[in-house]
């Protein structure tokens, strides 16, 4: 199935330039309400729910796509600055037909981008976008509503305490975090606030970093993906623990108090393992993608959980665990998903679940979050200019040549991103040497055909 706008998660790209203008904008919302909008004689107001997180940008799309659904006949609830999963809650709650969460989600702040949700708080399929992109090139010459017939905004002021609320809840009655002392990094973003809220009021001793958006600087040296700040402001503040969010907070990666990085397989790994312990593993096995490190899936083989593996993207990570039943789920990247709880990846959610497991255990992060060996593992992002590098002959040999090398003691997945024109390369195996000198060579084959 071949998509003209929307990527593995919404559409995406450079804001004020196409597809992500105030006029592209303005025409994905009338098309996503002329699709999702519910004809029910009268009886029932559409609406909408749009957020968002802290970039520049935000406040043009936001302006435009609500444009876009009033015209349509929907009304519009604008929550401003607040994590995607709340979007999705939010989105159920309010019996709304539709959320926009307005984000680029781990993308520097140039970058914006709009994702969908269904009124069941999950990402439209692949199918919905696609009757939306087809809208969007019809036009809207037809169908507009009377001028008696337009929707109308408006503001909802406590937003985020319902999420600050919803999140504090997954803990059992009368728990708390008191005794741990947890640096939180919410990469000026979309978190910034309830992040620090949500630990404090569960009673954790809390520091906070990247709490100072500006509009420019989300996801600049911070957050998810640059944890160094954070791993040095743990070993600073003698914290037990850190937590990093992404710019829009459907991400978590932490930190154990020796500054040492842990990734989304090894927080899935602990989870997969007490969920297991405590009757709640449902299938009996983990959910993930094809990058997610080979030694995960032989930790938890020897343990009796298997691994089911899915194309890279949260979408489709959850689309698997709805249609088998699979109650645990999430990337590499930091995505976690849990079903009981959420429809998407929800970063605050699972490292409230991670914190609680670790106050539990009593022990120190490191020995807690660190459960298995990876094999070594590199990822490079290759930038291209124009055309389909993976369609290159030169890089299928490169591809095959690596594979030759690596034989059954490792492999290799070279892919598109859904979102940015990059070629991302991975190799794992258990010669560190040569996994490095494969990924280099097909990255060398990715840049020689642009030049």
């Amino acid at each position: 199935m071949t998509r003209k706008y929307f990527g593995t998660d919404g559409i995406r790209g450079q804001a004020n330039t196409f597809p992500m203008t105030a006029e592209m904008a303005l025409k994905t919302a009338m098309a996503t309400a002329k699709v999702l909008r519910r004809e029910d004689n009268g009886q029932h107001q559409n609406r909408v729910v749009i957020g968002k997180d802290t970039r520049l940008s935000g406040y043009m799309i936001e302006q435009a796509m609500a444009s876009g659904f009033v015209s349509m006949g929907m009304d519009v609830v604008l929550v401003g600055p607040i994590p995607t999963p709340a979007i999705a809650i939010l989105t159920r709650s309010m019996r709304a037909d539709v959320g926009v969460m307005i984000s680029a989600s781990h993308n520097p702040f140039q970058d914006n981008g709009i994702k969908l949700f269904g009124p069941d708080g999950y990402k439209l399929p692949d199918e919905v976008e696609l009757e939306i992109e087809k809208t969007i090139d019809r036009g809207f010459d037809d169908g507009l509503p009377l001028p008696a017939d337009l929707g109308r905004a408006s503001r909802l002021d406590d937003a985020s305490g319902r999420y600050i609320e919803y999140i504090k809840r997954i803990l059992p009655r009368g728990d708390s975090l008191s005794g741990l002392k947890v640096v939180v990094d919410c990469a000026h973003g979309a978190a910034y606030k309830v992040a620090p809220a949500i630990l404090w009021e569960l009673e954790a001793d809390v520091v906070s970093i990247g709490v100072s958006p500006n509009g420019r600087n989300i996801n600049d040296c911070c957050g998810a993906t640059d944890t160094a700040l954070l791993q040095e402001s743990v070993v600073e503040h003698g914290a037990d623990v850190g937590i990093a969010l992404d710019g829009d907070a459907d991400r978590l990666i932490m930190v154990d108090e020796k500054g040492q990085r842990i990734d989304g397989d090894q927080l899935m790994a602990l989870l997969a393992l007490h969920m297991k312990e405590t009757d709640a593993l449902a299938g009996g096995a983990l959910v993930a993608t094809v990058m997610s490190n080979l030694g995960l899936e032989l930790f938890l083989e020897g343990r009796g959980v298997g691994l089911v593996r899915t194309p890279v993207g949260d979408r489709y990570v959850v689309e698997k665990m709805r249609e088998d039943g699979y109650r645990l789920g999430g990337e590499q990247s930091g995505h976690i998903v849990l079903s009981d709880y959420g429809t998407t990846g929800d970063g605050l959610l699972a490292a409230i679940q991670i914190l609680d497991i670790l106050r539990r255990k009593g022990g120190a992060a490191s020995e807690t979050l660190n459960l298995f060996t990876p094999l070594p593992q590199i990822l490079r992002n290759v930038r291209f200019s124009s055309g389909q590098p993976l369609e290159d002959e030169t890089v299928r040999k490169a591809i095959r040549s690596g594979e030759e090398r690596l034989g059954k003691s490792g492999r290799i997945l070279v892919r598109a991103s859904g979102t940015e024109p990059v070629i991302r390369v991975m190799a794992e195996g258990d010669n560190p040497d040569l996994v490095e000198r494969v990924v280099g060579d097909i990255c060398d084959a990715v840049t020689s055909r642009q030049t």
